[in-house]
Protein backbone atom coordinates (compact mmCIF):
# COMPACT_ATOMS: atom_id res chain seq x y z
CA UNK A 1 0.00 0.00 0.00
CA UNK A 2 2.91 2.37 0.81
CA UNK A 3 4.22 1.77 -2.63
CA UNK A 4 1.01 2.82 -3.71
CA UNK A 5 0.92 6.20 -2.34
CA UNK A 6 4.28 6.34 -2.96
CA UNK A 7 3.65 5.83 -7.00
CA UNK A 8 0.61 8.06 -6.58
CA UNK A 9 2.78 11.12 -5.37
CA UNK A 10 5.44 10.21 -7.66
CA UNK A 11 2.71 10.34 -10.80
CA UNK A 12 1.04 13.66 -9.44
CA UNK A 13 3.36 15.60 -7.69
CA UNK A 14 4.72 17.05 -10.41
CA UNK A 15 1.22 17.90 -12.22
CA UNK A 16 0.09 19.70 -8.83
CA UNK A 17 3.14 21.70 -8.71
CA UNK A 18 2.91 22.51 -12.41
CA UNK A 19 -0.83 22.86 -12.44
CA UNK A 20 -2.01 26.72 -12.62
CA UNK A 21 -3.77 27.01 -9.75
CA UNK A 22 -0.95 26.04 -7.23
CA UNK A 23 0.76 29.01 -6.63
CA UNK A 24 -1.83 31.24 -6.51
CA UNK A 25 -3.23 29.13 -3.89
CA UNK A 26 -0.33 29.09 -2.10
CA UNK A 27 0.01 33.00 -2.04
CA UNK A 28 -3.24 33.27 -1.24
CA UNK A 29 -3.36 31.84 2.10
CA UNK A 30 -0.09 33.58 2.53
CA UNK A 31 -2.21 36.92 2.01
CA UNK A 32 -5.37 35.25 4.12
CA UNK A 33 -2.29 34.63 6.91
CA UNK A 34 -1.68 38.23 6.49
CA UNK A 35 -4.65 39.20 6.83
CA UNK A 36 -4.96 37.47 10.16
CA UNK A 37 -1.96 39.10 11.33
CA UNK A 38 -2.73 42.36 10.70
CA UNK A 39 -6.33 42.33 12.15
CA UNK A 40 -4.03 41.01 15.42
CA UNK A 41 -2.51 43.95 14.77
CA UNK A 42 -4.89 46.44 14.59
CA UNK A 43 -6.64 45.00 17.39
CA UNK A 44 -4.24 45.01 19.89
CA UNK A 45 -3.09 47.37 22.37
CA UNK A 46 -0.13 48.10 20.09
CA UNK A 47 -2.18 49.09 17.43
CA UNK A 48 -4.32 51.20 19.26
CA UNK A 49 -1.54 52.82 20.52
CA UNK A 50 -0.13 53.83 17.05
CA UNK A 51 -3.54 55.17 15.60
CA UNK A 52 -4.12 56.93 18.71
CA UNK A 53 -0.67 58.71 17.93
CA UNK A 54 -0.75 59.09 13.99
CA UNK A 55 -4.17 60.59 13.61
CA UNK A 56 -3.85 59.94 9.87
CA UNK A 57 -3.94 56.24 9.91
CA UNK A 58 -6.99 56.48 11.43
CA UNK A 59 -9.95 55.59 9.94
CA UNK A 60 -12.96 56.24 12.38
CA UNK A 61 -15.65 56.12 9.52
CA UNK A 62 -16.85 52.16 8.81
CA UNK A 63 -18.80 53.18 5.79
CA UNK A 64 -15.59 55.10 4.48
CA UNK A 65 -13.41 52.04 4.82
CA UNK A 66 -16.49 49.49 3.07
CA UNK A 67 -16.24 51.85 0.49
CA UNK A 68 -12.38 52.10 0.44
CA UNK A 69 -12.51 48.21 0.48
CA UNK A 70 -15.42 47.20 -1.82
CA UNK A 71 -13.73 49.87 -4.91
CA UNK A 72 -10.66 48.11 -4.48
CA UNK A 73 -11.66 44.70 -4.81
CA UNK A 74 -13.85 45.90 -8.03
CA UNK A 75 -10.85 47.03 -9.47
CA UNK A 76 -8.57 44.12 -9.34
CA UNK A 77 -11.14 41.62 -9.95
CA UNK A 78 -11.49 44.00 -13.26
CA UNK A 79 -7.78 43.47 -13.41
CA UNK A 80 -7.78 40.05 -13.06
CA UNK A 81 -9.94 39.36 -15.40
CA UNK A 82 -8.37 41.46 -18.41
CA UNK A 83 -5.15 40.67 -17.50
CA UNK A 84 -5.67 37.18 -18.06
CA UNK A 85 -8.43 36.89 -20.42
CA UNK A 86 -5.57 38.21 -22.37
CA UNK A 87 -3.30 35.29 -21.91
CA UNK A 88 -5.86 33.47 -23.40
CA UNK A 89 -5.57 35.71 -26.65
CA UNK A 90 -2.26 35.22 -26.63
CA UNK A 91 -2.23 31.63 -25.98
CA UNK A 92 -4.99 30.39 -28.63
CA UNK A 93 -2.96 32.35 -31.22
CA UNK A 94 0.83 30.98 -30.67
CA UNK A 95 -1.13 27.33 -29.95
CA UNK A 96 -2.64 27.49 -33.64
CA UNK A 97 0.58 29.10 -35.18
CA UNK A 98 3.11 26.67 -33.42
CA UNK A 99 2.08 23.66 -31.44
CA UNK A 100 -0.64 22.67 -29.13
CA UNK A 101 2.14 20.90 -27.17
CA UNK A 102 3.53 24.18 -26.09
CA UNK A 103 0.43 25.33 -24.44
CA UNK A 104 1.13 23.29 -21.18
CA UNK A 105 4.39 25.15 -20.61
CA UNK A 106 3.06 27.93 -21.69
CA UNK A 107 0.08 28.23 -19.27
CA UNK A 108 2.01 26.93 -16.45
CA UNK A 109 4.58 29.73 -16.66
CA UNK A 110 5.53 30.61 -12.88
CA UNK A 111 5.65 34.06 -13.10
CA UNK A 112 2.16 34.59 -14.90
CA UNK A 113 1.20 32.20 -12.07
CA UNK A 114 2.71 34.57 -9.05
CA UNK A 115 0.77 37.35 -10.83
CA UNK A 116 -2.61 35.97 -11.02
CA UNK A 117 -1.70 34.74 -7.25
CA UNK A 118 -0.52 38.05 -5.99
CA UNK A 119 -4.08 39.66 -7.53
CA UNK A 120 -6.59 36.70 -5.93
CA UNK A 121 -4.26 37.49 -2.61
CA UNK A 122 -5.41 40.86 -2.63
CA UNK A 123 -8.66 40.07 -2.85
CA UNK A 124 -8.77 37.61 -0.54
CA UNK A 125 -6.85 40.04 2.01
CA UNK A 126 -9.42 42.66 1.13
CA UNK A 127 -12.64 40.80 1.92
CA UNK A 128 -10.83 39.45 4.85
CA UNK A 129 -11.12 43.37 6.26
CA UNK A 130 -14.27 43.95 4.90
CA UNK A 131 -15.72 41.16 7.16
CA UNK A 132 -14.28 42.74 10.34
CA UNK A 133 -15.40 46.20 9.75
CA UNK A 134 -18.13 47.28 12.52
CA UNK A 135 -20.39 50.03 13.24
CA UNK A 136 -19.15 51.02 16.29
CA UNK A 137 -19.31 54.75 17.73
CA UNK A 138 -15.01 54.98 18.00
CA UNK A 139 -13.27 54.29 15.02
CA UNK A 140 -10.83 52.45 16.86
CA UNK A 141 -11.87 48.89 15.48
CA UNK A 142 -11.55 49.92 11.76
CA UNK A 143 -8.77 47.45 10.55
CA UNK A 144 -6.67 51.35 9.33
CA UNK A 145 -3.45 49.61 8.97
CA UNK A 146 -4.91 46.86 7.57
CA UNK A 147 -6.71 49.09 4.86
CA UNK A 148 -3.85 51.04 4.74
CA UNK A 149 -1.41 47.98 3.73
CA UNK A 150 -3.92 47.28 1.21
CA UNK A 151 -3.76 50.61 0.07
CA UNK A 152 -0.12 49.53 -0.48
CA UNK A 153 -1.06 45.90 -2.07
CA UNK A 154 -3.36 47.77 -5.10
CA UNK A 155 -0.51 50.59 -5.86
CA UNK A 156 1.83 47.32 -6.37
CA UNK A 157 -0.52 45.01 -8.47
CA UNK A 158 -1.11 48.50 -10.74
CA UNK A 159 2.22 48.11 -11.14
CA UNK A 160 2.93 44.51 -11.85
CA UNK A 161 0.08 44.83 -14.44
CA UNK A 162 1.92 47.29 -16.57
CA UNK A 163 4.71 45.13 -16.81
CA UNK A 164 2.86 41.95 -16.81
CA UNK A 165 1.20 43.39 -20.34
CA UNK A 166 4.91 44.10 -21.16
CA UNK A 167 6.00 40.38 -20.16
CA UNK A 168 3.10 38.69 -21.69
CA UNK A 169 3.06 40.09 -25.24
CA UNK A 170 7.16 39.32 -25.20
CA UNK A 171 6.57 35.78 -23.68
CA UNK A 172 4.35 34.48 -26.73
CA UNK A 173 7.17 35.56 -29.20
CA UNK A 174 8.23 32.40 -31.12
CA UNK A 175 11.95 33.17 -30.48
CA UNK A 176 10.77 33.26 -26.87
CA UNK A 177 9.00 30.06 -26.52
CA UNK A 178 11.41 28.18 -28.49
CA UNK A 179 14.00 29.27 -26.33
CA UNK A 180 11.92 28.25 -23.24
CA UNK A 181 11.45 25.16 -24.51
CA UNK A 182 15.41 24.57 -25.61
CA UNK A 183 16.79 25.72 -21.95
CA UNK A 184 14.10 23.56 -20.39
CA UNK A 185 15.05 20.31 -22.79
CA UNK A 186 18.60 21.15 -22.04
CA UNK A 187 18.13 21.41 -18.25
CA UNK A 188 16.16 17.85 -18.41
CA UNK A 189 19.42 16.54 -20.36
CA UNK A 190 21.70 17.71 -17.66
CA UNK A 191 19.75 15.69 -15.40
CA UNK A 192 19.87 12.43 -16.83
CA UNK A 193 23.23 12.46 -18.61
CA UNK A 194 25.25 12.07 -16.30
CA UNK A 195 28.02 9.56 -18.03
CA UNK A 196 30.45 10.36 -20.64
CA UNK A 197 30.87 7.04 -21.90
CA UNK A 198 28.17 4.82 -22.89
CA UNK A 199 26.93 1.80 -20.46
CA UNK A 200 27.75 -1.81 -21.00
CA UNK A 201 24.78 -4.11 -19.97
CA UNK A 202 26.52 -7.85 -19.82
CA UNK A 203 23.19 -9.94 -19.71
CA UNK A 204 22.61 -12.75 -16.93
CA UNK A 205 22.99 -16.73 -17.68
CA UNK A 206 19.76 -17.15 -15.87
CA UNK A 207 16.14 -17.71 -17.05
CA UNK A 208 14.33 -14.83 -18.55
CA UNK A 209 10.40 -13.47 -17.67
CA UNK A 210 8.90 -11.49 -20.00
CA UNK A 211 6.36 -9.00 -18.69
CA UNK A 212 3.72 -8.01 -20.58
CA UNK A 213 1.78 -4.25 -20.27
CA UNK A 214 -1.49 -5.14 -18.42
CA UNK A 215 -2.95 -1.98 -20.52
CA UNK A 216 -2.13 0.41 -23.43
CA UNK A 217 -0.76 3.36 -22.25
CA UNK A 218 2.23 6.13 -22.40
CA UNK A 219 5.17 4.38 -20.21
CA UNK A 220 7.17 7.50 -18.79
CA UNK A 221 9.65 6.43 -16.33
CA UNK A 222 10.41 4.12 -13.29
CA UNK A 223 11.70 4.35 -9.75
CA UNK A 224 15.48 3.44 -10.16
CA UNK A 225 15.79 2.84 -6.48
CA UNK A 226 12.22 0.42 -6.15
CA UNK A 227 13.05 -1.38 -8.57
CA UNK A 228 16.85 -2.39 -7.56
CA UNK A 229 15.62 -3.27 -4.71
CA UNK A 230 12.73 -5.43 -6.18
CA UNK A 231 15.44 -6.93 -8.27
CA UNK A 232 18.00 -7.55 -5.47
CA UNK A 233 15.13 -9.12 -3.35
CA UNK A 234 13.90 -11.53 -6.08
CA UNK A 235 18.14 -12.42 -7.26
CA UNK A 236 17.39 -10.71 -10.62
CA UNK A 237 17.87 -8.47 -13.38
CA UNK A 238 15.39 -6.29 -15.39
CA UNK A 239 15.82 -5.18 -18.60
CA UNK A 240 13.39 -2.44 -20.42
CA UNK A 241 12.73 -3.02 -23.60
CA UNK A 242 11.73 0.61 -24.94
CA UNK A 243 12.56 4.06 -24.32
CA UNK A 244 10.21 6.41 -21.65
CA UNK A 245 7.86 8.52 -23.80
CA UNK A 246 6.42 5.38 -25.84
CA UNK A 247 3.08 4.10 -26.13
CA UNK A 248 2.93 0.56 -25.88
CA UNK A 249 -0.33 -1.61 -26.34
CA UNK A 250 -1.90 -3.91 -23.96
CA UNK A 251 0.14 -7.65 -23.99
CA UNK A 252 3.01 -5.72 -25.58
CA UNK A 253 6.52 -6.86 -23.57
CA UNK A 254 7.43 -4.02 -21.68
CA UNK A 255 10.50 -5.80 -20.05
CA UNK A 256 12.43 -8.61 -19.38
CA UNK A 257 13.05 -10.06 -15.79
CA UNK A 258 15.79 -12.81 -15.29
CA UNK A 259 16.14 -14.63 -12.38
CA UNK A 260 16.20 -18.22 -12.02
CA UNK A 261 12.97 -17.56 -9.95
CA UNK A 262 9.28 -17.61 -11.94
CA UNK A 263 7.85 -14.56 -10.98
CA UNK A 264 4.52 -15.04 -9.59
CA UNK A 265 1.05 -12.43 -10.82
CA UNK A 266 0.81 -10.59 -6.90
CA UNK A 267 4.94 -10.76 -7.77
CA UNK A 268 4.55 -8.97 -11.13
CA UNK A 269 2.16 -6.21 -10.11
CA UNK A 270 4.63 -5.37 -7.57
CA UNK A 271 6.93 -4.88 -10.01
CA UNK A 272 5.06 -2.62 -11.72
CA UNK A 273 3.72 -0.41 -9.19
CA UNK A 274 7.38 1.63 -9.75
CA UNK A 275 6.76 2.25 -13.13
CA UNK A 276 5.01 5.12 -14.30
CA UNK A 277 2.00 5.05 -17.06
CA UNK A 278 0.41 8.44 -17.77
CA UNK A 279 -0.50 10.79 -20.69
CA UNK A 280 1.37 13.65 -21.17
CA UNK A 281 4.48 15.47 -22.41
CA UNK A 282 6.49 16.43 -19.38
CA UNK A 283 9.80 17.50 -20.80
CA UNK A 284 10.81 17.90 -17.44
CA UNK A 285 10.58 13.98 -16.49
CA UNK A 286 11.22 13.34 -20.53
CA UNK A 287 13.69 15.54 -21.92
CA UNK A 288 13.23 13.94 -25.70
CA UNK A 289 9.53 15.38 -25.25
CA UNK A 290 11.50 18.64 -25.92
CA UNK A 291 13.66 16.91 -29.03
CA UNK A 292 10.10 16.00 -30.58
CA UNK A 293 7.84 19.90 -29.86
CA UNK A 294 11.15 21.75 -31.02
CA UNK A 295 10.89 20.02 -34.53
CA UNK A 296 6.73 20.18 -34.85
CA UNK A 297 7.00 23.60 -33.98
CA UNK A 298 9.56 23.81 -37.19
CA UNK A 299 6.96 21.38 -39.08
CA UNK A 300 4.03 23.60 -38.71
CA UNK A 301 5.86 26.87 -39.20
CA UNK A 302 6.89 25.53 -42.67
CA UNK A 303 3.32 24.68 -43.20
CA UNK A 304 1.23 26.19 -46.22
CA UNK A 305 -1.40 27.93 -44.32
CA UNK A 306 1.48 29.95 -42.18
CA UNK A 307 4.86 29.58 -44.43
CA UNK A 308 6.98 31.28 -41.44
CA UNK A 309 10.62 29.50 -42.30
CA UNK A 310 12.34 32.03 -40.14
CA UNK A 311 10.46 30.00 -37.00
CA UNK A 312 11.66 26.77 -38.22
CA UNK A 313 15.15 28.08 -38.62
CA UNK A 314 15.21 28.75 -34.71
CA UNK A 315 14.07 25.34 -34.30
CA UNK A 316 16.64 23.86 -36.17
CA UNK A 317 19.47 25.52 -34.28
CA UNK A 318 17.77 24.73 -30.93
CA UNK A 319 17.60 21.11 -32.16
CA UNK A 320 21.31 21.61 -33.04
CA UNK A 321 22.47 22.57 -29.76
CA UNK A 322 20.58 19.49 -28.26
CA UNK A 323 22.20 17.20 -30.58
CA UNK A 324 25.46 18.46 -29.97
CA UNK A 325 25.22 18.30 -26.00
CA UNK A 326 24.09 14.84 -26.65
CA UNK A 327 27.18 13.67 -28.93
CA UNK A 328 29.29 13.87 -25.58
CA UNK A 329 26.73 12.98 -23.19
CA UNK A 330 25.22 9.74 -22.20
CA UNK A 331 22.77 8.32 -20.38
CA UNK A 332 23.02 6.20 -17.23
CA UNK A 333 21.56 2.90 -18.34
CA UNK A 334 23.00 0.45 -16.10
CA UNK A 335 21.25 0.85 -12.37
CA UNK A 336 23.06 -0.35 -9.09
CA UNK A 337 22.13 -1.74 -6.00
CA UNK A 338 23.35 -0.90 -2.89
CA UNK A 339 25.92 -3.62 -3.00
CA UNK A 340 26.69 -2.01 -6.62
CA UNK A 341 25.44 -4.89 -8.73
CA UNK A 342 23.41 -3.97 -11.73
CA UNK A 343 19.84 -4.94 -11.49
CA UNK A 344 17.79 -2.34 -13.76
CA UNK A 345 18.68 -1.52 -17.53
CA UNK A 346 17.33 0.80 -18.89
CA UNK A 347 16.62 1.73 -22.64
CA UNK A 348 17.89 5.85 -23.97
CA UNK A 349 16.72 7.57 -27.25
CA UNK A 350 19.72 7.13 -29.42
CA UNK A 351 21.46 9.35 -31.38
CA UNK A 352 20.74 8.22 -34.60
CA UNK A 353 16.89 7.06 -34.10
CA UNK A 354 16.07 10.62 -32.43
CA UNK A 355 18.28 12.84 -35.50
CA UNK A 356 16.12 10.94 -37.95
CA UNK A 357 13.09 11.37 -36.32
CA UNK A 358 13.38 15.65 -35.76
CA UNK A 359 15.41 16.17 -38.86
CA UNK A 360 13.87 14.51 -41.55
CA UNK A 361 10.51 15.34 -41.32
CA UNK A 362 11.41 19.22 -40.74
CA UNK A 363 13.70 18.62 -44.09
CA UNK A 364 11.51 17.01 -46.18
CA UNK A 365 8.85 19.92 -45.52
CA UNK A 366 11.13 22.53 -45.94
CA UNK A 367 14.05 21.12 -48.77
CA UNK A 368 12.69 23.59 -51.38
CA UNK A 369 13.07 26.63 -49.03
CA UNK A 370 16.66 28.62 -49.31
CA UNK A 371 16.68 29.67 -45.65
CA UNK A 372 15.88 25.62 -44.37
CA UNK A 373 18.49 24.77 -46.87
CA UNK A 374 21.43 26.62 -45.44
CA UNK A 375 20.21 26.60 -42.11
CA UNK A 376 19.93 22.69 -42.47
CA UNK A 377 23.51 22.71 -43.70
CA UNK A 378 25.14 25.11 -41.54
CA UNK A 379 23.63 22.98 -38.60
CA UNK A 380 24.89 19.78 -40.30
CA UNK A 381 28.56 21.36 -40.69
CA UNK A 382 28.81 22.41 -37.22
CA UNK A 383 27.57 18.89 -35.77
CA UNK A 384 29.95 17.18 -37.75
CA UNK A 385 32.87 19.21 -36.49
CA UNK A 386 31.38 18.38 -32.67
CA UNK A 387 31.33 14.85 -33.82
CA UNK A 388 35.45 14.18 -33.33
CA UNK A 389 35.35 10.72 -33.41
CA UNK A 390 33.19 10.03 -36.56
CA UNK A 391 30.70 8.06 -34.82
CA UNK A 392 27.87 9.85 -36.89
CA UNK A 393 29.75 10.64 -39.93
CA UNK A 394 27.86 8.51 -42.07
CA UNK A 395 24.84 10.09 -40.53
CA UNK A 396 25.57 13.62 -40.95
CA UNK A 397 27.11 12.74 -44.62
CA UNK A 398 23.71 11.32 -45.89
CA UNK A 399 21.41 14.24 -44.78
CA UNK A 400 24.32 16.70 -45.88
CA UNK A 401 24.50 15.44 -49.36
CA UNK A 402 20.75 15.74 -49.70
CA UNK A 403 20.87 19.17 -48.61
CA UNK A 404 23.82 20.59 -51.00
CA UNK A 405 21.60 18.56 -53.83
CA UNK A 406 18.44 20.47 -53.07
CA UNK A 407 20.82 23.88 -52.89
CA UNK A 408 22.33 23.31 -56.61
CA UNK A 409 19.05 22.75 -58.05
CA UNK A 410 17.44 25.80 -56.35
CA UNK A 411 20.14 27.99 -57.84
CA UNK A 412 19.80 26.42 -61.44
Amino acid sequence: MNNKIAKWLRKNFGRIIRSIAFYPALIAVGFLIVSVIMLQLDFSETGKQIKSTYKWISLKDAGTARSILSTIVGGIISLTVFSFSMVMILLNQAASQMSNRMLEGMINNRFQQVVLGIYIGSIVYALSLLSSIRDIDSGIYVPALSIYLLLLFTVVDIFIFIYFLHYVTDSVKYETIINRVHKKTLHSLNRINSQKEASLFIFPDTEMNAITMTTSNYFQGFNETELAQFAYKHDGVIQFLYPPGIYLLKGIPLLNFYSNKKLSDEEISELLVPIDFYTGQPIEENPYYGFHQLAEVAIKALSPGINDPETAVLSINALADLFSYKLHHYVKTCHEDDLGTTRVQSVEWGFEKLFVECYYPVWNYGKNDHYIQKAMERMIEQLKQHDAKGDYKGLFNILLNDVKKHSEESNV
